[in-house]
């Protein structure tokens, strides 16, 4: 009788990928939810919507709430696009994660019903912080308004501090609820405009909203009496990070009404280093030994070139009258005082505001 070699008599069985567990399983048994340009949408059960937050970036906030995961606009240095590892069951379909970022997107289901049971165990003076891993304004928000659901129910809570970051003008759309939140609890809204330059935009960050717009959207949201401010971020060496960037940047912050002004410099995580090093590649190719050096054996910026930039944005944001953020955590404590709305906002909401 011959001899049987080889590890198995079912060498099929162990090709088998692993099975799935945690956020993996949900995602494989995810339906079919819409469809967009060269997107698919599926929907995601949850079994939870507050997320603690673990960050070696040592930001403050406590909470962070993300309606969706994924994204559509397609940002070129994206640090969210390691989340969809956490959907792959084995290494190949990792590697493949970092593109599907922003052509899978999953919408979490029964979010508002979550929040709402979750918000009951948490302190409110912890900081919440809506849109870390994913824009809560993507264009499918337009249908799938998870993200107004949430407000929904921060509108009848008092006392929780919240923060929310997003691209989009679409949040102009939820301003009579930001208004209810903003009565009864502390709200920072964060809107990043990473360059005014609308054709860098336009390669730097595909599918999202113009500069113009999101400049707009910031004025319509302190025009309503809501604390508004920019993120200027992340700043990209040798491409947005010069005085007279940031200057331009500064200037259009200050005619919009900005509450604050803030940047940070560009870092990036393996999951992003490979689609914005080819993103320089293409359109500055002259920068890209320089980004090799930076970024060979670290993810983040050196500590002299980020005092460098710190000192830069101090100049321009005091030049042009613009409060201070000084960290680049997206919440509520440290946003410094408050500049006034456009003139066009009547006296006694500025007295309510800011008396």
């Amino acid at each position: 009788m011959a001899k049987i070699t080889g590890s198995s008599l079912f060498p099929i069985l162990d090709s088998d990928p692993p099975p799935r567990v945690g956020i993996a399983r949900l995602a494989a048994s995810a339906r079919h939810a819409d469809d967009g340009h060269l997107i698919e949408f599926k929907s995601l059960e949850v079994r939870s919507i507050l997320n603690k937050s673990v960050s070696k970036r040592q930001l403050s906030l406590a909470y962070s709430i993300n309606p969706y995961r994924g994204c559509e606009f397609a940002c070129r240095y994206c640090y969210a696009r390691y989340t969809h590892e956490f959907l792959a069951p084995n290494s190949e379909a990792i590697v493949s994660s970092h593109d599907a970022f922003e052509h899978e997107i999953y919408l979490k289901q029964n979010a508002a019903w979550l929040l709402e049971q979750e918000l009951r165990h948490i302190d409110p003076a912890q900081e919440i912080a809506l849109g870390t891993a994913t824009d809560p304004y993507q264009p499918i928000e337009r249908r799938a308004r998870i993200t107004r659901s949430l407000l929904e129910v921060f509108s009848r809570k008092s006392g929780y501090r919240l923060g929310i970051v997003t691209k989009s003008r679409l949040i102009t759309r939820d301003i009579d609820l930001l208004q209810q939140i903003a009565a009864r609890n502390t709200l920072v809204l964060h809107i990043t405009i990473t360059t005014p330059d609308n054709a860098l935009a336009r390669i730097l960050e595909p599918r999202a909203p113009r500069p113009d717009l999101r400049f707009e959207a910031v004025r319509k949201l302190r025009q309503a009496g809501l604390t508004t401010g920019i993120l200027c971020s992340p700043l990209l060496p040798g491409i947005t990070d010069s005085e007279a960037s940031l200057t331009s940047m500064a200037a259009r912050a200050a005619e919009a009404g900005a509450s604050f002004f803030s940047a940070q410099p560009l870092f990036l995580k393996p999951c992003s280093k490979p689609t914005y090093l080819a993103f320089v590649s293409e359109h500055f190719p002259g920068l890209m030994q320089d980004y090799e050096e930076r970024f060979r054996h670290a993810d983040f910026a050196a500590d002299p070139y980020k005092r460098e930039l710190a000192q830069i944005v101090d100049r321009v944001r005091r030049k042009h009258g613009l409060a201070l953020r000084s960290t680049d955590a997206l919440l509520t404590r440290d946003t410094g005082s408050a500049r006034r709305p456009p003139s066009n906002v009547g006296s006694m909401l500025q007295e309510k505001l800011f008396g």
